[in-house]
């Protein structure tokens, strides 16, 4: 695969710049909350072992939430950095505050938590997990932008906001001087809405970046589901319930794979991979992904596709495949 890509985009127009594809944290939950419960618990060693082969292969920013097993994640990802000796600065974390039925004081009131969970790294990017707090989209901004002033946090960010969030989300903290770094929403060959729905035009006309999640499709893209449908059922998590894994949406979404799986071929890589360059490739450097991996060889698939780069002509025959059946 050669050696570690060094490649990396700048996070909106803000001062962070990370590699196309970060390591999404939350199988990190430790089956702990709610959310938790969405993944079987990782013996720390696994865990070790993938942030180990991300940080070797290119990855040098990782993605968490407290709400990924009340913090069992951010602690699981800061033990496993210090177990690699990186130190705070040496990589770039993203953490998310949840929102749901909080006041915007609480994005001020818990950092301390955050930060304690975190052990010892900085918050380099703190995004609104969602837009379900009791407080305005402006008075939240207020908070991060509190936080910012104060140095607790590097820059702020978004989660599944839509354009016109996103749009007051930049106006308020723009009446502080801090740029709106990022929105993290789902994209993928199979998820383009964002390109309908006016997401990714706001980003690109205000300068925010898109952090793409589930850019596999939760692992559909891989074409192993396509190979063995029944696969879906032995697989924790809600993912056997969704219409996207029935065998009649498998079969229409059929030749896509086909198409990944060519183009594949063609380079020495997996499907999965190339479906992970198309995303940060697209729509230029625009777009990042965050990718998640419960297994050893899921993070230095992931981590390869750092080491692709699709034609043109490659990227608009997945264009259009996807057009006509996703």
């Amino acid at each position: 695969m050669g050696s570690a890509s060094s490649l990396t985009y700048q996070l909106g127009s803000g001062p962070l710049r990370v590699s196309p594809i970060g390591l999404g944290c939350w199988q990190f939950s430790q089956s702990t909350g709610l959310s938790g419960k969405y993944w079987g618990r990782l013996p720390r060693e696994t865990v070790r072992q993938i942030v180990a082969v991300s940080l070797q292969a290119g990855v040098n920013w990782f993605d968490t939430a407290e709400s990924y097993g009340r913090g069992a994640s951010e602690s699981e990802l800061s033990e496993a950095l210090k177990y690699q000796d990186v130190k705070p600065g040496d990589v770039v974390l993203a953490t998310k505050w949840f929102p749901l039925l909080r006041p915007a004081s609480s994005i001020t009131e818990s950092i301390g938590k955050r930060l304690s969970a975190l052990g010892g790294f900085p918050i380099d990017l703190y995004q609104i997990h969602f837009p379900g707090s009791r407080s305005s989209i402006e008075r939240q901004m207020e908070a991060m932008a509190e936080l910012h002033e104060a140095g607790k946090i590097r820059a702020v960010g978004v989660s599944n906001f839509n354009a016109a969030q996103m749009r007051r989300a930049h106006a308020a903290l723009a009446k502080h001087n801090i740029p709106l770094s990022s929105n993290q929403v789902r994209f993928s060959l199979l998820d383009r809405e964002i390109e309908r729905n006016g997401v990714l035009a706001t980003a690109q006309e205000l300068g925010v970046s898109i952090i793409a999640y589930s850019p596999l499709a939760q692992g559909l893209l891989s074409g192993k589901f396509h190979d063995n449908p029944g696969l879906v059922r032995s697989r924790p998590g809600a993912r056997k319930f969704l219409k996207r894994f029935r065998r009649s949406n498998l079969r229409k979404t059929a030749p896509v794979i086909e198409r990944l799986r060519g183009i594949a071929e063609q380079h020495g890589m997996r499907s999965a991979q190339v479906a992970l360059a198309w995303v940060v490739q697209v729509h230029g450097e625009s777009i990042v992904a965050v990718a998640g991996a419960t297994k050893i060889r899921h993070a230095e698939s992931n981590s390869a596709a750092l080491q692709l780069r699709l034609t043109e002509s490659e990227i608009q025959e997945l264009n259009e495949v996807t057009q006509r059946h996703a």
